[in-house]
């Protein structure tokens, strides 16, 4: 059936759709019907199912006859390690970290708190929360004390699992004193904690309060699988909020299943058996949703991996795992491919590995400039597919189905949208605008299984954040427009989209021209407040390894690029070269940030900050350029 059809046929008849979709699903009890629309405009998809997560991701591959397969390869080059998880020796894991939490009063409906590194173990304590119906609330590893405070005191868990550290290129970053703060700072006080003791570094356990991974589950009974509603939370992944105070998402139990499950061999092209891997963190819902379950779920081998595109040891580390163990299909953010591009822009280091194993890569995360698009199919020689989603939604929301239909790709477009996602190009009114005209990006409701249904314990804000603005859609923050050929393009963020001199100009536009000059291997630009034309663009520039021509020639070809293709109209004239670009550890460019330091306003460091450094740097090349810069709030 071709994609178009399978599209149209979402819209229309989504209970047919969806029922089908779930029939792939292992049910405790099969949900009678596939919406229920009651609550409106609160959804909810497959309620009165009875399901189990840890079931249909693991147990039931061992049942098929399939525990020999490799489930988890663990590469760890800051360690220089692999080891590898059969699915039956991670049923056994599981359940028994599973029996260890119920034997400490865990029970369905439970918050755990799982603050990790990228270890095979943050797997098993996800899976082990999901087999007891426990929500999970993964942290990114190393986070601020401050911030882990208060998901502690939002998500109130029963139980804490950390480690005892984390391992970066070159330094260890220590995880247990970073708990103890926030478990100090926390008003809820979890009862226990459970520490995996790494070897880089063995943390001091707080008596009564604190065990050791191992001697927690020593001697306990395994557990079984907890059936639960289909509508019951999996996990809360909370991800920022403008107010500061985090947001939770909440994602639902058998929508998740459903829906992840479709897209593994639909849009990412993988059979089970298969490798699979998502070069992300088990802190974003990348790490979430393409890491842990729909891979698991699928029956695919899933890659974890403890590292860094470029210096562990060098911009070769990505194509040596793909290699080694085989990936059918890669996904990672764009920014990796900006830095592995910018240390080797030949591509030297691809000749020392056999990559005939590979048939896609996928990108999210970033907008993928076409550059760097065009860079990698010509390096790979494999299609290299831009695909759009966000933390909300759990799974594409646009992408190109390449074990479906696979569509034409349209470079600077993460392609079509896809079942379930009816998505709309709205003015400030709510009035669709006509193709090619940039707006607002929105989804009518209901959105499709799997996405967020509300907030935990915020439904007013659930409704202010995302449905308040565009009535009858989901708002989604981000700006484009949709083709004559239907194909989406994602600009900016909304905030992004700058005004000059009336002009509704995209940030993103003139990225994409300044990424495509030959020694640029990275750019950035924000709007900053001009008062005569309300704003003007200015550009941060990365040069490529080994430029050796003067930065004023470079920044002066950049300027005249963005002049000849966007035109006078964008008023580009200013951008300075940098060596780095402030970016949050999952990878996306600070431009907000960035602009409030240009405009002198109050900026706050933010807590997903990968390296505050940089915005030291970003401050000193602003005001080197005349722009004010001020400290921290």
């Amino acid at each position: 059936m071709a994609y178009r059809d399978i599209h149209a046929r979402s819209l229309a008849d989504p209970e047919g759709f969806w029922m089908e979709a779930a029939e792939a699903i292992d049910w405790v009890k099969r949900p009678t019907r596939a919406l229920f629309a009651e609550g409106e405009p609160i959804y909810e998809w497959f309620a009165d199912g009875m399901v189990n997560t840890c079931w249909n991701a693991v147990d039931r591959h061992v049942e098929a006859g399939r525990g020999g397969q490799v489930a988890i390869v663990h590469d760890s080059p800051v360690t220089h390690s692999v080891r590898e998880i059969t699915y039956a020796e991670l049923k056994d894991r599981v359940a028994r970290l599973a029996g260890a939490l119920a034997a400490k009063g865990v029970t369905k409906g439970d918050r755990v708190i799982i603050y990790m590194p990228m270890v095979p173990e943050a797997l098993e304590a996800m899976l082990a929360c999901a087999r007891l119906g426990a929500i999970h609330s993964v942290v990114f590893g190393g986070f601020a004390a401050h911030e882990l405070a208060t998901r502690i005191d939002d998500a109130r868990p029963r139980a804490v699992i950390a480690a005892s550290c984390g391992i970066e290129p070159g330094r260890v970053v220590h995880y247990k004193p970073l708990l103890d703060q926030a478990l100090e700072a926390a008003a809820h006080k979890p009862d226990f904690c459970v520490i995996f003791q790494r070897e880089q570094e063995v943390a001091k356990l707080v008596e009564g309060r604190d065990v050791s991974w191992h001697a927690f589950q020593y001697g306990v009974e395994p557990a079984d699988c907890v059936p639960v509603e289909g509508n019951h939370p999996a996990y809360i992944l909370y991800t920022s909020g403008t107010t500061g105070q985090p947001k939770g998402v909440v994602r639902p139990t058998a929508g998740h299943l459903v829906a992840l499950n479709w897209t593994m061999k639909n849009i990412y092209g993988v059979e089970p058996g298969e490798v699979f891997w998502a070069a992300s963190d088990v802190g974003w819902v990348v790490g979430h949703s393409y890491i842990c379950y729909a891979p698991l779920i699928h029956g695919n081998t899933t890659i974890v991996f403890e590292g860094k595109p470029v210096g562990t040891p060098d911009a070769g580390t990505f194509w040596r795992v793909i290699a080694q163990h085989r990936v059918a299909s890669f996904f990672t953010a764009p920014t990796a491919f900006r830095a592995i591009k910018r240390e080797d822009p030949e591509g030297r280091l691809l000749a020392e590995h056999d990559l005939s194993c590979l048939r896609y890569l996928f990108l999210a995360g970033e907008r993928a400039d076409p550059d760097t698009v065009i860079w990698a199919q010509q390096k790979l020689g494999v299609p290299v597919i831009d695909h759009w989603w966000q933390t909300e939604t759990g799974w594409p929301i646009a992408a190109n189905p390449m074990g479906l239909d696979p569509q034409p790709v349209k470079l600077g477009s993460p392609s079509l949208p896809m079942p379930g996602h009816d998505v709309r190009v709205l003015d400030e009114g709510g009035h669709e605008v006509p193709a090619g005209t940039l707006g607002a990006i929105a989804i009518r409701l209901p959105l499709p299984p799997g996405t967020l249904p509300t907030l935990w314990n915020a439904e007013a804000r659930f409704r202010k954040s995302y449905l308040e603005h565009f009535p009858g859609y989901y708002e989604t923050g981000d700006a484009g427009y949709i083709d004559d050929d239907g194909y989406l393009y994602i600009m900016a963020r909304t905030d992004d989209v700058i005004n000059v001199a009336g002009h509704r100009l995209s940030t993103g536009a003139m990225e994409e021209v300044l990424a495509s000059h030959p020694d640029v291997g990275e750019c950035a630009v924000i709007g900053i407040a001009d008062p005569v034309k309300g704003q003007l663009p200015f550009g941060f520039i990365c040069l490529n390894k080994g430029v050796e021509r003067t930065h004023s020639e470079v920044l002066a070809e950049c300027v005249n690029l963005v002049r000849d293709q966007i035109g006078p109209v964008a008023a580009f004239r200013h951008a300075v070269v940098v060596d780095r670009l402030p970016k949050t550890r999952s990878g996306k460019i600070l431009r907000a940030t960035m602009a409030k330091i240009a405009d002198g306003e109050d900026w706050k460091m933010p807590a997903t900050i990968d390296d505050p450094v940089i915005l030291d740097e970003i401050a000193a090349a602003l005001a080197e350029a005349g722009y004010p810069a001020v400290a921290p709030a």
